[in-house]
């Protein structure tokens, strides 16, 4: 088979990409930002931090960690350039995997020292979300390397290719504002659930008016991706890569949306929101593949 260590590689980049993702969500779902102090790359001004305390364990194995998968994805993108440079999407990818995991670090760097507005701390899950679908998609490249042009390149209607754009775009969106809940604290302003407050429209003020924009979005995001998959249910079941990837993402939007109503009845425990979070990162990565197959279409 081959580049069998590229693909093993690369397996274990996105899973330690998702590791990262988690320990991010980890992190500020603890408040440990700022617990090894307003330095950065030490650690209370030390390399490794004595006595620590939990939080300071957990924002600097975050820290290690993430280091760690930087070099991890630049050797990816690399050996990906030199092996798979005749797929026409391996250099997009890899370039966009070692920039948005260096935009992700310098950022989360820069909130340390300086400190930055909630509204610019949301944009670091977006960039780590970017850099792991990036990861995983040319993880996908060395598979696809070894099958038939007529398996990876569907034949689409226009419209189709246009709506899963759409889907992707939307779906960033909405990560953006689930992120700026988590940032501003916003997550326990609407108690209950669909209700928020007891009300169908809650007053749209502070951080309720944050929750309930991010809960509105999310439904939409539902209906968004229902549509898409009775499409590519009704048209496009002889296609399995379109027709599966439909499904998937309409099983993982669904969970997503459970998972969000258990995050609230469960008093937005540590668990469940890092579920949350687990999911819609797995929900990017296969919007992003179908994005990756309507760029490859044949139209209709």
């Amino acid at each position: 088979m081959n580049n069998i260590y590229l693909k093993i590689f690369g397996i274990i980049t996105t899973l330690g990409m998702i590791i990262v993702l988690i320990q991010g969500v980890l992190v500020t779902q603890t408040g440990s930002g700022d617990a090894c102090g307003a330095e950065w790359p030490l650690c209370l001004g030390q390399v490794f931090p004595e006595s620590p305390s939990i939080q300071t364990l957990i924002e600097y194995t975050h820290r290690v960690v993430s280091g760690l998968l930087g070099i991890m994805v630049i050797i990816l993108s690399i050996w990906s350039w030199k092996k798979l440079s005749h797929i026409k999407e391996t250099k997009f990818f890899a370039i966009m995997a070692v920039l948005f995991i260096v935009f992700q670090g310098l950022l989360g760097a820069a909130a340390v020292v300086w400190g930055q507005s909630n509204a610019v701390m949301a944009l670091h899950f977006g960039f780590s979300l970017i850099s792991f679908a990036s990861v995983m998609l040319l993880t996908l490249l060395a598979f696809e390397n070894d099958l038939p042009k007529r398996y990876i390149q569907p034949t689409i209607t226009s419209n189709l290719k246009n709506y899963i754009y759409f889907v992707l775009v939307y779906l960033y969106i909405v990560v953006y504002t689930g992120a700026y809940v988590k940032h501003t604290d916003s997550s326990a302003a609407c108690y209950g659930w669909p209700l928020c407050n007891g009300q169908l429209i809650p007053p749209l003020e502070g951080t309720v008016a944050i929750q309930f924009g991010h809960r509105v979005s999310a439904g939409v995001l539902f209906i968004v991706i229902l549509i898409l998959f009775i499409w590519v249910f009704r048209h496009y079941k002889e296609q399995k890569n379109i027709y599966y990837s439909g499904l998937v993402s309409f099983l993982f939007v669904s969970v997503q949306v459970i998972s969000g109503a258990v995050v609230v009845f469960s008093g937005f425990t540590l668990g469940t929101t890092i579920f949350h979070a687990f999911f819609i990162s797995l929900l990017f990565g296969v919007v992003c593949y179908l994005s990756l197959l309507a760029y490859r279409s044949e139209i209709k």
